[in-house]
């Protein structure tokens, strides 16, 4: 089924029923920061002369952050990644020696919500320089960066209050540092269009009510078999967006990433015979490929393989999985990617963002906070501070 004109779309086999119709409409209906960022009309806290005044200035965008206020970006940086002619570095983790960077012309975006995030104030700390050109965009809230970014007179652009982290991407956090580059933020805002397609709607309601019935069945783990290389960080934002949204009160999903075709080699005798505990999500791009077997290299008993391309023969392996997978009754759902462009993207954002607040509500979770990490954090100051 094509959901919209850059998605073939094929549902799980097994079709199961539950009253989420109403709730989805309800949902749509709710004036909800969230939902308002995947809208055409999310009026950003930056202006478009600011991102005139930086875009042509650096050639180097070094990205600070950690978790929802990086994933997305890297999400936007990594699936289109030929669209982008300007080196991008980013900092999503603890890292205790940084590599000198060289570059005179040398933008810091640093992103934290909070504006508190412990790792961040500790890269910061050791990556940024006064001689530098730097953007936050954190809460407009007494914080250590809002104090940092006003002590250096740096650009300061406010973080939505009502967004976290992991529903962003589509906000100031993912936008600007994709204006920043040249991509054109307005394709990315489909929800408008989305929400009056009935094959898209028809397609969310369904995996809803499929994934609640694996629930029931207590199949708690969503496995993603990527066939796109380019999309590993998209699934690494998916696997934040479920695993922090639905993983409470003693319930939650457990999303996994697996990367084919090397994990034909390592996992998937588990996914075809082990524990029938799984749901699969199988995902791949459909696009021109110049990469080509060398034929004189290639021995009789497999000529087979003779003017091949990769791409050929790496959707055979997509299409014998699928079959396999049919013929045992695994579970899964299939993303064909037609067109790699900011509006596919804006599309798969909105679809599991909407995906995951739906399910949160039928499990009676809040899909919007993250008690148990606070936990952390609180527990991580005071070892630090005694010691």
């Amino acid at each position: 089924m094509i959901i919209t004109r850059n998605i073939l779309f094929k549902n799980f086999n097994k079709k199961y029923s539950s009253p989420i119709n109403n709730k989805l409409r309800l949902l749509l209906r709710e004036n909800n920061e969230i939902l308002n960022s995947l809208k055409s009309s999310y009026k950003y806290s930056y202006s478009k002369k600011l991102i005139n005044s930086y875009k042509k200035d650096f050639s180097v965008l070094r990205i600070i952050g950690m978790g929802g206020s990086i994933l997305g970006t890297k999400a936007i940086f990594s699936f289109l990644q030929k669209k982008i002619k300007k080196k991008i570095i980013f900092f999503d983790n603890l890292l205790p020696k940084f590599k000198s960077n060289n570059e005179k012309k040398i933008l810091n975006l640093i992103v934290s919500k909070s504006g508190n995030t412990l790792e961040t104030i500790s890269n910061v700390n050791n990556l940024i320089k006064k001689n530098q050109k730097n953007i936050f965009i954190t809460e407009n809230n007494p914080s250590y960066l809002r104090m940092l970014a006003n002590k250096m007179k740096a650009e300061v652009v406010d973080h939505n209050n009502f967004i976290g982290g992991r529903y962003s991407v589509l906000s100031e956090v993912g936008m600007l540092p994709a204006s920043l580059v040249g991509l054109d933020e307005k394709k990315f805002k489909q929800f408008n269009n989305l929400i009056k397609k009935k094959n898209f709607l028809d397609s969310l309601v369904q995996n809803v009510n499929n994934i609640l019935f694996f629930v029931k069945k207590k199949k708690y783990n969503s496995i993603v078999i990527n066939y796109d290389e380019n999309a590993e960080d998209l699934f690494k934002w998916y696997q934040q967006l479920v695993g922090e949204s639905l993983g409470k009160k003693q319930k939650g999903i457990f999303p996994l990433i697996s990367t084919m075709p090397k994990d034909n080699h390592s996992l998937m005798q588990l996914y075809l015979d082990g524990p029938k505990q799984n749901f699969f999500t199988f995902f791949s791009v459909r696009e021109k490929d110049s990469n080509k077997i060398i034929n004189s290299s290639i021995l009789t008993s497999h000529k087979y393989i003779k003017n091949k391309k990769f791409g050929e023969i790496l959707n055979a392996q997509k299409k014998a999985t699928e079959k396999v997978f049919s013929r045992n009754k695994i579970p899964f759902r299939s993303f064909e990617i037609l067109n790699r462009n900011e509006e596919v993207l804006g599309e798969l954002f909105t679809f599991f963002i909407l995906e995951t607040i739906l399910l949160g509500k039928f499990l009676n979770l809040n899909p919007y906070d993250q008690p148990a990490v606070e936990m952390i954090k609180k527990d991580t100051k005071k070892i630090l501070i005694n010691t």
